[in-house]
């Protein structure tokens, strides 16, 4: 056999017959040159500024409704906030504490939506809650307020809450705490792929119509007669300058969005943005295993924290704090790491968990409305989401979360229709499937998975991924049996994946593919770097790489993801 770093001896390329569109096969998104030929000669109704999941979700859904629309991300799709959170769909329990019932409510219904429309990216996941001796609140409050959590949710959830008594909570968690335990509680919400979910809006996007482009920075605003009408970009992979002409512009750049109203000469007053951090870290699984997520009060600080299985890893999050970083520099520090680890070892005592158990940690910065802030604390901030337009025309959209980027969306086009002067249409997003969620069964898709694929942790993670169009990807195994191979010993990522991410999931760069596309990079304690190389002799010739581009690839991609999950000794 060859070893697993060799190239493949047929470079697989979109004209490939193995990608040739079907009813199973999708058509992949026109080539770059043709999709940045349309951004430069088209006037569109609509230029969405942000590739996270609220842009992207903007994008399908003004798309659907029949508007012409370019989406431009200045790095890739979920490159932000939209790549760095718990990973969950959820109602918001903690926000039940705050009296925020409305977005709790809310909550609960896209989660609901989103489990039938996404059932291979978004799938339900059990929580504990442990409730120990004079905790900030009691067994019985938190029964309560589940009950209340239950009915916001039109009692739709996968199963109602149910109170547990010590015992069965030491037996549902081994390894967890025991002293002082007094109960807890059984809930449900659901664990997601972040930057997947955000992509598939961004494909379902092109699918419907609109012009989609990662790696399109916006330089300047083209203001004309005192309206905004447009934007100047520049293609950052090839350097080329073009004016893209809109009659609407939407600003949904989360943390970013006060830069781009600078941008806005008419902007004036002060910032619509202010950020909260939040920090997560990831462990071996075997150092902290559990089969359920656990909802946690801090022992250090008393806030609201997670446990969640993540495959063969566990993810412990998230701090809150204000944070004065910028959104592209944002990481984690020595004292965020430690408070998680702290606030974990308290509730397991045995794991003993130190900074040399940490796999990767990550930083995000929630981009909430800085109207909804009381006082200093983050933590009880509004996730409400907001649209303010500038004096220029501009449409912006702040605050919300990821559970309800459908709702903001909504929202954000139902402004643009009213912009443009057009009669009202509703876009069928509340009950069109997301890309490969189109399934009749779960568990019947990852059954086929397993007897096509042989491996369980492999079919698994392909129908996780790619829903019903995890064929399209294992496909190219068939030409190619070395693509059937792992980019990690040990994790279920293929070979084939690089390739298909090439040519249907707009990767140009290694950190497209292993950050955002693929989680290696949070999976590994190299943050990626051995699979990189691997990855890299498969994309290089779909891409055009030279062997010196491959190096120069390489070392952007370290560098990238030292800035994404390096530590910092001091809070920054």
């Amino acid at each position: 056999m060859r070893p697993e770093s060799a190239a493949l001896s047929t470079p697989v390329s979109p004209s490939d017959s193995l990608v040739v569109a079907s009813p199973a096969f999708p058509q992949p998104p026109a080539p770059r040159p043709e999709r940045l030929l349309a951004l430069s000669s088209t006037e569109f109704d609509l230029l969405v500024i942000g590739g996270g999941v609220t842009g992207s979700g903007i994008a399908r859904d003004a798309s659907l409704r029949g508007l012409r629309v370019a989406l431009v991300e200045r790095e890739d799709f979920a490159s932000g906030t939209s790549s760095r959170s718990s990973r969950l769909i959820h109602g918001g329990v903690r926000y039940l504490e705050h009296g925020h019932l409305g977005l709790v409510f809310e909550s609960s219904i896209e989660r609901y939506r989103l489990l039938r429309l996404a059932p291979h990216l978004v799938r339900p996941l059990a929580f504990v809650w442990p409730v120990y001796e004079g905790a900030r609140i009691p067994r019985w409050k938190l029964a309560a307020g589940l009950k209340l959590y239950d009915a916001l949710a039109l009692f739709r959830n996968v199963k109602g809450s149910r109170s547990l008594n010590a015992s069965q909570v030491a037996e549902t968690v081994p390894g967890l705490r025991t002293d002082g335990l007094r109960g807890g509680s059984r809930y449900y919400d659901a664990a997601t792929d972040d930057a997947r979910l955000t992509f598939i809006n961004a494909l379902a996007a092109s699918e419907a119509g609109a012009i989609v482009l990662n790696h399109v920075s916006v330089r300047s605003l083209l203001i004309q007669e005192g309206r905004a009408r447009g934007a100047h970009v520049v293609d950052s992979l090839t350097g080329q300058q073009l004016t893209v002409r809109a009659r609407v512009i939407v600003n949904a750049t989360g943390p970013w969005s006060d830069e781009i109203r600078k941008l806005d000469a008419a902007n004036g007053g002060g910032p619509t943005v202010r950020g909260s951090k939040g920090v997560h870290v990831s462990v071996p699984r075997e150092r902290l295993p559990t089969e359920c997520a656990l909802t946690l009060l801090s022992p250090v600080d008393g806030r609201v924290m997670f446990i969640l299985p993540a495959g063969t890893h566990t993810i412990i999050g998230t701090t809150e704090t204000a944070t004065r970083a910028h959104p592209s520099e944002v990481r984690a520090s020595v004292s965020d790491v430690d408070y998680l680890l702290t606030s974990a070892n308290g509730f397991f005592p045995t794991a003993h968990l130190a900074r040399e158990d940490v796999v990767s940690a990550w930083a995000g910065i929630r981009p909430l409305v800085a109207s909804g802030y009381s006082g200093a604390d983050a933590g009880s901030a509004s996730r409400e989401h907001a649209i303010h337009t500038s004096p220029t025309g501009v449409l912006a959209i702040s605050g919300g979360k990821l559970t309800t980027y459908r709702v903001m969306a909504r929202d954000m086009v139902d402004a643009v229709e009213h912009a443009l002067g057009v009669p009202h249409r509703k876009a069928p997003t509340h009950s069109l499937p997301l890309p490969g969620g189109d399934i009749p069964s779960f568990d019947a898709e990852l059954s086929s998975a397993r007897s096509t694929v042989g491996r369980d942790d492999t079919a698994l993670h392909l129908v996780r991924a790619y829903g019903g169009r995890w064929r399209q990807v294992w496909a190219l195994t068939h030409a190619q049996p070395l693509l059937a191979e792992p980019l990690v010993p040990g994790l279920p990522y293929i070979r084939a994946e690089a390739v298909h991410g090439v040519t249907h999931e707009l990767v140009h760069t290694l950190s497209d593919l292993l950050v955002r596309r693929l989680k290696v990079s949070f999976e590994t304690r190299d943050l990626g770097r051995a699979a990189a190389r691997l990855a890299a002799s498969d994309v290089a010739p779909l891409l055009g790489w030279s062997p010196q581009d491959v190096e120069r690839q390489l070392a952007d991609y370290s560098r990238d993801v030292e800035r994404l999950f390096g530590i910092d000794p001091a809070d920054a």
